[in-house]
């Protein structure tokens, strides 16, 4: 999707994963870490790591290694999971570290060498089922290999309509809380003393 935008690259810990790609015909995805990216310095215009930081040990340091192959003013955009008091079964599963306050995403974005430009959390539709669903599994003790009982590729459609209606809101301002967190930051020169 991305590429109808202009050159895109892509990176995977996973080998599985870029074979994935390579089968179809995803050519620019390459195996590399977050941490240590396999490009040259001031590759890109914009990094986006969408779903990707919260699985980092230390998310700055990999935020600080997206920035260093970011041109000079160019964009980061990031999306997270967010608060913690959310975490669920889901998070066990795909190996998160930690979900975001919109404060500790901004902290770990600056603490980087990034200034932020905009900011809000996202996913707001979603956040009183997920605080129920995960909240009565906490209280009765249930453990679940997935928090997904149901054919969630049936539900994608009406999902993402739901989710892109947000867009409307976004457009014009904030929303104060929801299951993710958005962020867009711009990559700042470092000041030599």
């Amino acid at each position: 999707m991305l590429a109808a935008y202009g050159k895109a690259e892509g990176v995977d810990i996973s080998p599985q994963a870029v074979e994935f790609c390579s089968q179809r015909g995803l050519d620019s995805v390459k195996l590399g870490a977050a941490e240590d990216l396999p490009y040259e310095n001031d590759s890109f215009e914009l990094v986006t790591a969408l779903d990707v930081i919260e699985h980092l040990d230390d998310d700055v340091a990999g935020l600080r290694e997206m920035r260093r192959v970011l041109r000079r003013d160019g964009r980061i955009l990031l999306f997270v999971p967010a608060f913690m008091f959310l975490w669920g079964v889901q998070d066990d599963v795909s190996n998160h570290r930690r979900r975001y306050t919109l404060p500790s995403l901004l902290q770990a974005v600056e603490a980087a060498g990034f200034s932020v430009e905009w900011s809000s959390y996202a996913n707001i539709s979603f956040f009183l089922p997920v605080l129920l669903v995960r909240s009565v599994m906490r209280w009765l003790g249930l453990r679940a290999a997935t928090e997904y009982g149901i054919n969630i590729s049936l539900m994608n459609g009406p999902f993402a309509h739901l989710f892109a209606a947000e867009r409307f809101i976004l457009k014009r301002g904030r929303i104060p809380f929801g299951v993710s967190a958005v962020c867009i930051a711009r990559r700042v020169e470092e000041q030599n003393s």
